[in-house]
């Protein structure tokens, strides 16, 4: 009996000890894609959301590009400039986005697009601590479930250390080859906890108690990939407004399986307490 058990003990250390963090934001495009409750909030923010990000990456391209590939080239491969320079602007986009929309606009349709799908997988209650979510309405609609947001609501922070680390990592970019995968990696690494915030404060977590769980368990090596893909599609032009929501839900979709994990982990303790 003893010797039946051991393959599935391992096939379950494998499985914890395999991160599938990196998959979350591309889940969250095709659960965003193929969950038509999702599509209105959406709708809402899509024209904004796409001119403000096509309007500034056109100035930037205009005014900014050329001068900083030409600068490059004095000390890069000139395919390697361009690559570094592209990557510049974009990373420059990003920034300025960020400090101009996301926190002021785009940051409730995340929160409610993360409570959406939370209900929408069975984690109601989780979303009832925070905001009311109504029982005598279709449940095949979440989004028409959850009542007002909570004072404080936040999907991710607007933090101006973020915002200075990002400026300091921007040069980065000019290095050649291994400049920009390294700007992705450490903005990554910093983005991932602040893009599952709204987990944190549905689970009610203060200061220590989230500190504690982001460095547990290799946890902050899964956001670090998390954050990295997150990172990288938000420097897709134009579609990156698209990505900013959809990656709400895969935030989200992660907590949903961060929560099934942690069940699973009560359900054997349990069963060898009881053995």
């Amino acid at each position: 009996m003893a010797q039946s058990k051991a393959p599935s003990a391992i096939r379950r250390f494998a499985k914890a000890n395999f991160s599938s963090s990196f998959l979350y934001p591309l889940k969250g495009i095709w659960y965003f894609a193929t969950h038509r409750y999702l599509h209105p909030l959406l709708q809402s923010r899509l024209l904004p959301l796409t001119l403000l990000s096509t309007g500034i990456l056109a100035i930037l391209g205009i005014t900014a590009y050329l001068p900083i590939v030409a600068f490059l080239a004095l000390f890069h491969y000139s395919g390697s400039a361009w690559v570094n320079g592209t990557f510049f602007i974009l990373g420059i986009g990003t920034l300025l986005t960020s400090m101009l929309f996301e926190a002021l606009f785009a940051d409730g349709t995340q929160v409610d697009i993360f409570d959406a799908v939370m209900v929408a997988e069975g984690y109601e209650h989780l979303v009832k601590d925070r905001r009311p979510v109504a029982d005598d309405i279709d449940e095949s609609d979440p989004v028409k479930r959850i009542g007002s947001r909570e004072k404080g609501a936040t999907f991710a922070p607007f933090s101006f250390r973020q915002i200075i680390e990002l400026l300091i990592l921007l040069p980065l970019n000019f290095v050649p080859f291994v400049g920009v995968p390294l700007f992705l990696l450490l903005t990554g690494y910093r983005a991932g906890p602040l893009l599952n915030w709204r987990y944190f404060q549905l689970k009610g977590f203060d200061n220590k108690r989230r500190a504690q769980y982001i460095t547990t368990k290799g946890r902050r090596f899964e956001y670090m990939w998390f954050g990295t893909v997150y990172m990288v599609l938000q420097l897709i032009p134009v579609l990156s407004m698209v990505f900013l929501l959809t990656g709400a839900a895969g935030s989200a979709l992660w907590s949903v399986h961060v929560e099934q994990q942690s069940a699973q982990a009560t359900e054997e303790e349990e069963y060898s307490d009881d053995a």
